[in-house]
């Protein structure tokens, strides 16, 4: 993946992943505080098929672990799947709700 910038928007409550100037990925979250519920990982259509919304996801859940004090909530069926696909990354969950 090229020149790939992640960004972390906090006053839009999301996650970004760029590639160059085109927005390709977006995690979307809800934080309380003590939790982050990771609501919706989107990628643009049109950069479907590229593995960006697993990098997306891959890069804030590191983001957490690197700041260690909130636990995620998979909200989110795709970030489910990408803990289930990464048990060695469970650590960081809190539980898992439906939307």
């Amino acid at each position: 993946m090229s020149s790939l910038t992640f960004m972390h928007e906090p006053d839009a409550s999301r996650y970004t992943l760029r590639r160059g100037a085109d927005l390709v990925s977006i995690l979307d979250y809800r934080d309380d505080g003590r939790t982050v519920a990771m609501t919706r990982a989107y990628t643009v259509p049109t950069f479907r098929g590229h593995g960006y919304a697993a990098e997306v996801v891959e890069r804030a859940v590191s983001d957490l672990e690197e700041t260690g004090d909130r636990k995620v909530i998979p909200v989110c069926w795709y970030v489910a799947d990408w803990f289930d696909e990464h048990p060695d990354r469970r650590g960081i969950l809190q539980g898992r709700r439906s939307a």
